[in-house]
């Protein structure tokens, strides 16, 4: 008697559920990378136009934020309120500064008499907080009252995402509708890691940089804070040249990803 082939046994459920679960996310990953990228750069603008409605439990939203970006009121967007943008008093714009208007801000004030006393043993500070005093020091009792403060009906409300980041993740989401175009997808390449260099972290890393290091511990040179527009310009130059260096990339990488998948299961006698 012929001894007949041992059969291969057949896939395992979960494994091929598994593999077309990956194989699904192959075809379609630009399409569910842009809607969360989507969702992540317009959520920070959606949430001050919450608050403007009396939608308060958009609050949750700045603290689900909070890990990702300083949240600095004096580095970020306010929308509907008397400015866009309220940069420090050092940085000498026609805006009103920051400081001017935070000492009439009673949210603020609590938030900094209440990280003040948690520096100080519990004592209060010996005076009311003055604009000039904000204005020429950067205690973290400051720095911790200007990430809590989200805004007013005066100031309006600001973004959950400091300017630069806004910029960054609005670049990126912008790069993923362009690079989506059929006709792109098919010429571009990736950046040049030089140009990538020269063009999206230079510009950053000098304006970000430089402003770091004149504040403690390093204090190398008097502080410095950069224009709102420097700010959305080099993020924006940073989030598109991120997203034309990655997504040809990663796209190469989903394609060979979907073709494997697919001879696999044709190997097991499925449809893909």
């Amino acid at each position: 008697m012929t001894p007949t082939a041992p059969r291969s046994k057949p896939p395992k459920a979960g494994a091929v559920r598994a593999n077309r679960l990956v194989l699904g996310f192959s075809r379609h990953w630009l399409l569910i990378v842009g809607i969360l990228v989507g969702i992540y750069a317009s959520l920070p603008f959606i949430t001050p136009a919450l608050m403007e409605i009396g939608f308060t439990p958009a609050r949750v939203l700045y603290t689900l934020y909070a890990p990702f970006c300083h949240q600095f009121g004096f580095r970020s967007f306010f929308v509907f309120g008397d400015q866009f943008t309220y940069p420090r008093a050092i940085v000498g714009t026609e805006n009103v500064p920051f400081e001017t208007y935070v000492v009439n801000e009673p949210e603020f004030l609590a938030s900094y008499d209440y990280y003040y006393r948690r520096y100080h043993n519990d004592q209060p500070p010996s005076q009311p907080v003055t604009a000039e005093e904000l204005a020429t020091t950067f205690t973290p009792w400051f720095q911790f009252a200007s990430k809590d403060f989200i805004g007013s009906q005066t100031m309006g409300y600001k973004t959950t995402l400091c300017i630069r980041d806004v910029s960054i993740y609005a670049a990126i989401f912008l790069g993923i509708v362009i690079y989506s175009r059929p006709f792109v997808r098919r010429r571009i390449r990736p950046v040049p890691l030089i140009l990538y260099l020269l063009l999206g972290v230079v510009p950053i890393g000098l304006d970000g940089g430089s402003q770091l290091l004149g504040y403690p511990p390093f204090n190398l040179w008097p502080p410095r804070e950069t224009l709102p527009i420097y700010r959305v310009i080099t993020g924006a130059l940073f989030g598109i040249m991120t997203a034309w260096l990655a997504l040809p990339y990663f796209d190469a990488s989903m394609r060979e990803t979907r073709y494997n998948l697919e001879a696999k299961l044709r190997k097991a006698g499925l449809e893909p």
